[in-house]
């Protein structure tokens, strides 16, 4: 395929149209080194007024030509020399030259024109027309009064001085107070006062009518005008008689005069019709389109005497009528035809264009307008019979040049005309044989982004035009393919460049005249591209906002890429002082702190390389609290109610969810605003209730999710009138705090509740008659009701029955009257003491700690006030271990409510109690029941109360100890146990001695390690277990006591007790010095004389030998008469928390069949026995009540075992004797 252009002459020059400057002028873009006709390329406005204000006036007239063109004007049709006025300043290279402002700019007022001339033709510029404004002024007039009749019209001339537009009209008085208008007093559009009809407060001498002209900013001021209306007024002097006497008058129109008026604009502008009626009463206007309804976009204004209708279209043309009414009869109308025209406008504009020697030349020139414009065709300036062509014919919208030579080339001027303006127009026509010239560059370098489109320009000139080609790497083939686009003016276009497009190009123009060639170079490069945009955000007003822009690009361009921040599509300037919230990073990211209203908008990231950009948006949201609402209105005031209208503020982003209304009494609270009602967001006024005798002030604020905004203005006040109280006291409280009294109390009224001066309070109560009670003279006596005034809020009823019910009811009252009717609230009198006590009380024991009580309900006679609940004391008598009885302290419980039931924990086991109940009221408790006797089962022993180690050696330690003071049971015996510890993780196994004498309270434990750390447990036994044990620490001596002998090793045990030691033989653990080989030598030598010594002993057992008595109390030392050994290192715990690998249930097994019966009918939990609904517990567990037992010793429960581990037995593997060793 084959690129090869041949454009069109005008699409290939590159023909510019209506240039900034040069209006009705069609460019050519040649070279200026080809010779070419003079262009006009800038020119002043059509109209320059010279505002005295101004320093200069530039008459502006610059144009383009080769050779360069020169420059000359006309003014007002006559020659114009700007050179030979010294006073005005001509510009080097133009035709432009400026009027200074020096006080006589009158002599340079005119019609000014420009001709811009070389050899080959000449062109003109439109005709440019210089105003120099005279300071308008009203004329120096004395303006007689003018007396009219009440109820007349009368109208005020303005009659203003001529200006420049626009021209506003005020009429005010001396002291510039403005006259104001209404349906019956009108500023027309010719600046006239008009009164449709006068009353007699229009009277007043000092009516100044002000024309002010902003352009010039100029006002100027009518001589005061007097007014003198004449009133009509009757003898009876009344108002309604003096309207009465203002004579009724039919609808005229005091402007426009006659019966219709023909009005002509041009297309696009307002369109402004007005009728000011006259008359009495005031007439009203009425507005139509005959034949059509009104426009849409017609508006009524200034109290229907004005119809407006902006940017006026052809299809706006037809009559309108006003028509004026006041009821009075004979209305009256006035007609209007209106005709909408046009100035000239070109439908085919004359083109510049550049023909071939010896073709035909074809200028048109077609204009239309209303009314039709006419045409005049000038060559170079002049008239087309000042310049003769034997080859040009000339018809009414075109000229042919036939055969035209370059003798021809000339400028041709059209200019089309009619009443509303003139517009010209400039066609350079140029005959001409040229080569092709390359307007663009050679050489150009082009980069492109892969994937989007590149164009590569090759602009030339030349005639007959040149046919263009395109061509890469100096192939002789022309580029193909569907990528590859020549376009009209020479230039290649490649879509979606692909890298292989990457190289050298050239472009080809030929013609008849000649060829020309030039080279383009393209290079490929990665697109840029943003791959991490802002985000859109919602922000608090205040805070900093902050929008990332991340991008990747070609790394060529490392050095060349910009990045920038627009706002709503204006690039924001990091230097201007005004906006230096802003902030860029080095990585793009754009700060903005202290974020305002202002700052919200559109934001946008640009990143740009020197071939291509990408952008990426987003928009910030300002977040605040509500505006404060705004215009307060109160409405519907009826004295018990108020309608508040409020506009709301400024939501700012967040929309209002309610709005907040508070009060202020200014007579009782001033300065105290209080909320007193809320309203969705939605609406925008609220109902609000009011109490009487205030005076009232209101304010409104809104609320959105980011909180309550500021309160508005206050409302007016509104006092509202006294009335009678809308309610009565609230919250009554009837207490008996004596037998024979009431006591009503209520909450008052508040302070603004009163609705009037005077407040007081009627109490009213009766004794309610009791259903079904015979009718007797007491109770209909007591049926009246028994009435007080009182200004406090508290009264006592005295003298009373006991507890019998009341009906009361309180009302407000004040001097306007009474509250409405009170409700009626029942009450009891003051309470006595129950008079009866519980029958048929009963105790069911359920173990050893927890009894259930039960008894009859007190009958409600006998309460004699509202049963608060029932009261449980009991106390111990006595153990069942001693016969003699004690009244021991007493306890008690608690429970409120109606119930015949509970049950009594905390009881001491083996004891015998004795138990009352009573019931309680508001006064008191009654009195007790008969005492009722019971006794709780055995339970297992408390810790013992002393446990000591009096004696420490080598390898024994003897043990002294005290029954427990409580045993709860008759003690069986005691368990001990030990076990080595030494203060290491490991601890030695859990040894045990079973001490089967209860009255035993002493024992002596060997063949411990010496140099050893033992802990001991003791505890006492009874038949259902063993209790909590107390518990000892202490380490054996390196040697035995210098004073004491020692035995050799042996068991001691008492001739009541069976001890079992372990199969070890005694305690040891791993390590320490036992596994010393010097230590297991002397071990061994020990064991070996011990069993040498046993052997001894058990041949004299058998033959019968005993023991001294001194060897049986060295055995047994007393506890009391025998001291500390010097050498202990124990110390005292009875809640050792030491932790120890070995447990009670790794040693021990469980006892009889009988110690497992009793622990199973001991330890049922009182949980068991106790009814959910009875109440007796608190949510937390805990007995409602107070609970004292001062009698029983605390004891540490992380040291009392569980019914299981006392229940156990010691479970041993050495053989059991009951033989007595000597030393």
């Amino acid at each position: 395929m084959r690129w090869i252009g041949r454009p069109g002459v005008a699409l290939f020059l590159g023909v510019v149209l209506g240039l900034s400057g040069a209006p009705g002028s069609c460019l050519l873009d040649i070279p200026l080194e080809v010779e070419q006709l003079p262009t006009i390329t800038a020119q002043s406005p059509n109209t320059m007024i010279a505002f005295p204000f101004d320093e200069s006036y530039s008459m502006k007239c610059n144009a383009k030509g080769n050779p360069d063109p020169e420059f000359r004007w006309t003014k007002n049709g006559l020659d114009f020399d700007p050179e030979q006025d010294p006073r005005l300043m001509l510009e080097d290279g133009s035709g432009t030259f400026i009027i200074p402002n020096n006080g006589n700019l009158t002599e340079f007022q005119g019609v000014y024109r420009c001709y811009a001339s070389n050899k080959l033709g000449t062109a003109m510029s439109e005709e440019i027309e210089f105003l120099v404004p005279h300071v308008p002024k009203f004329p120096k007039e004395k303006i007689d009064p003018i007396e009219v009749e009440e109820g007349q019209p009368v109208t005020l001339q303005c009659d203003p001085p001529k200006g420049i537009p626009p021209l506003h009209i005020y009429w005010m008085t001396i002291g510039l107070v403005h006259i104001e208008q209404d349906e019956r007093v009108t500023i027309g559009l010719n600046g006239n006062l008009y009164f449709a009809n006068t009353l007699e407060r229009d009277s007043r001498r000092d009516y100044c009518c002000f024309a002010s002209f902003p352009r010039i900013r100029t006002i100027v001021q009518k001589t005061a005008m007097s007014l003198v209306v004449r009133n009509t007024k009757t003898d009876s002097g009344s108002d309604s008689g003096h309207a009465n006497s203002i004579l009724k008058s039919k609808p005229s129109l005091l402007s426009p005069p006659g019966a219709q008026t023909y009005k002509h604009l041009v297309k696009g502008e307002t369109l402004m019709l007005e009728c000011i009626p006259a008359g009495y009463p005031t007439p009203k206007v009425e507005w139509i389109k005959v034949g059509h309804g009104l426009p849409k976009h017609a508006l009524v204004e200034n109290h229907a005497k004005v119809l407006r209708i902006p940017n006026v279209q052809q299809e706006d043309e037809g009559q309108y009528k006003c028509t004026a009414k006041n009821g009075h009869g004979g209305d009256t109308s006035h007609l209007f035809h209106v005709t909408v025209e046009d100035p000239p406008q070109w439908t085919a504009m004359p083109e510049s264009q550049i023909n071939m020697i010896g073709s035909d030349v074809v200028i048109k020139c077609v204009a239309t307008g209303n009314p039709k414009p006419t045409i005049s065709w000038r060559v170079n300036g002049q008239s087309l019979d000042e310049v003769p062509a034997a080859n040009r014919k000339v018809f009414e919208n075109k000229i042919i040049l036939e055969r035209a030579n370059s003798s021809d080339s000339a400028v041709y001027q059209c200019e089309a005309s009619n009443k509303h303006g003139t517009i010209l127009a400039n066609a350079n026509i140029m005959i001409m044989n040229l080569p092709p010239v390359m307007v663009t560059e050679d050489s150009v370098q082009y980069s492109a982004v892969q994937g989007r489109n590149i164009m590569m320009h090759c602009k030339t000139f030349s005639s007959p035009p040149s046919d263009i080609t395109w061509s890469k790497e100096d192939s002789a083939d022309s580029v193909t393919g569907s990528r590859f686009s020549l376009r009209n003016n020479g230039s290649l276009e490649i879509s979606a460049v692909e890298e292989g497009d990457m190289g050298e190009y050239s472009c080809i123009a030929k013609n008849r005249e000649g060829s020309r060639a030039i080279s383009a170079f393209l290079e490929i490069k990665e697109p840029t591209k943003i791959v991490e945009p802002p985000l859109d955000l919602r922000i608090l007003v205040g805070t900093t906002a902050q929008f990332v822009c991340q991008a990747e690009f070609d790394r060529s361009f490392n050095h060349e890429m910009e990045t920038y921040w627009l706002k709503d599509g204006v690039v924001i300037s990091l230097n201007d002082t005004e906006t230096n919230s802003y902030l860029v990073e080095e990585d793009g990211v754009l700060q903005i702190a202290n974020v305002s209203y202002e700052d919200q908008g559109r934001y946008s990231c640009v990143v740009r390389s020197p071939v291509d950009q990408d952008i990426a948006s987003a928009h910030l949201i300002v977040m605040d609290v509500p505006d404060a609402p705004e215009d307060l209105m109160l409405s519907e005031l009826s004295g018990k109610s108020v309608k508040l209208k409020w506009i709301p503020g400024e939501d700012h982003n967040s929309s209002t969810t309610e709005f907040v209304i508070e009060f202020e009494e200014s007579q009782r609270e001033p300065g105290i605003w209080r909320e007193t009602q809320r309203v969705p967001g939605s609406h925008t006024s609220a109902l609000l209730k009011l109490h009487g005798h205030a005076d009232y002030r209101f304010r409104v604020s809104a609320v959105n999710e980011v909180g309550q905004g500021r309160p508005s203005e206050p409302s007016e006040n509104y006092k509202t009138p006294a009335r009678a109280p809308d309610k009565n006291p609230e919250n009554i409280k009837i207490e008996g705090h004596l037998p024979h009294e009431m006591d009503i109390n209520w909450e008052p009224l508040a302070p603004i509740e009163h609705n009037g001066p005077g407040l007081e309070y009627k109490v009213s109560y009766r004794q309610q008659q009791q259903q079904g009670a015979a009718q007797t003279a007491q109770t209909a006596q007591a049926q009246g009701w028994q009435e007080h005034l009182v200004k406090r809020h508290s009264f006592v009823v005295k003298d009373t029955p006991t507890f019998v019910p009341y009906e009361i009811k309180i009302q407000a009252r004040n001097h306007k009257g009474w509250g409405p009717e009170p409700r009626v609230i029942v009450g009891y009198s003051g309470e006595d003491f129950p008079s009866a006590a519980p029958d048929n009380v009963a105790v069911e024991v359920v173990n050893n700690t927890l009894v259930k009580v039960s008894w009859e309900r007190v009958h409600k006679d006998k309460l004699h006030g509202h049963l608060g609940g029932y009261r449980v004391n009991w106390w111990r008598l006595r153990s069942l271990l001693t016969p003699k009885k004690s009244h021991g302290e007493k306890n008690a419980l608690t429970f409120p409510g109606d119930r015949s039931h509970t049950v009594v924990p905390g009881l001491r086991p083996f004891s015998e109690y004795s138990l009352i109940v009573m019931a309680f009221n508001g006064r008191g408790n009654g009195p007790g029941s008969h005492p009722v006797t019971f006794r709780t089962p055995e339970g297992v022993p408390d810790q013992v109360s002393v446990l000591r180690i009096t004696s420490i050696k080598k390898h024994s330690v003897s043990l002294s100890w005290s029954p427990p003071i409580e045993p709860n049971g008759i003690l069986t015996g005691y368990l001990l146990q030990y076990q080595l510890i030494n203060d290491t993780e490991e601890v030695g196994p859990m040894l045990s001695v079973n001490v089967s004498d209860p009255d035993t309270s002493k024992w002596l434990l060997q063949d411990l390690e010496a140099l050893s750390k033992y802990k001991f447990y003791l505890q006492a036994c009874s038949r259902l277990g063993c209790g909590p044990a107390a518990s000892e620490e202490c380490s054996t001596t390196p040697e035995a006591s210098p004073t004491s002998t020692r035995s050799p090793p042996s068991t001691t045990v008492s001739r009541k007790a069976n001890a079992t030691l372990s199969s070890l033989g005694r305690a040891s653990i791993h390590g320490g010095i036992s596994t010393q080989g010097w230590f297991i030598g002397v071990m061994c030598a020990i064991a070996l004389l011990t069993l040498i010594v046993l052997i001894a002993c058990f041949v004299n057992r058998n033959k019968g030998g005993k023991y001294s008595v001194k060897e049986k109390e060295d055995l047994h030392p007393d506890v009391e008469s025998q001291g500390m050994n010097d050498d202990t290192f124990c110390e005292y715990s009875d809640n050792d928390e030491k932790p120890l690998k070995g447990s009670l249930h790794s040693h021990s097994h469980s006892a009889s069949g009988e110690l497992k019966a009793a622990e199973t009918e001991s330890g049922d939990s009182m949980v068991d026995y106790g009814e959910e609904e009875e109440g007796q517990f608190n949510e937390d567990g805990s007995f409602i009540g107070e609970y004292t037992d001062r009698n029983r010793r605390n004891t540490k429960p992380d040291n009392k075992p569980s019914q299981q581990d006392n229940n156990m037995a010691t479970t041993t593997t050495t053989t059991t004797t009951n033989t007595q060793i000597t030393a």
